[in-house]
């Protein structure tokens, strides 16, 4: 399933959940349009943010933090 609309992005003061790929610190957390999230290091979110940003329905940013898909 693919997003015809761009996510809802958002920015947090701090995000407290770890990578699912590497377990450092998350950055970015994507609320999957097929439902579920998932969350992601700054090196992750910013390698995969063309697939973030086509599955992603909701997206929390940490504050200070750029990301490539914004």
């Amino acid at each position: 399933m693919t997003s015809l609309l761009s996510p809802e992005i958002t920015t947090v003061a701090e995000l407290t959940d770890r990578c699912d790929r590497c377990s450092a610190a998350a950055k970015l957390v994507v609320t999957l349009t097929s439902g579920g999230e998932l969350a992601f290091c700054g090196h992750h979110a910013n390698r995969h943010h063309d697939d973030i940003v086509r599955v992603g329905e909701r997206i929390q940013l940490e504050e200070g933090y750029e990301w490539a898909g914004k």
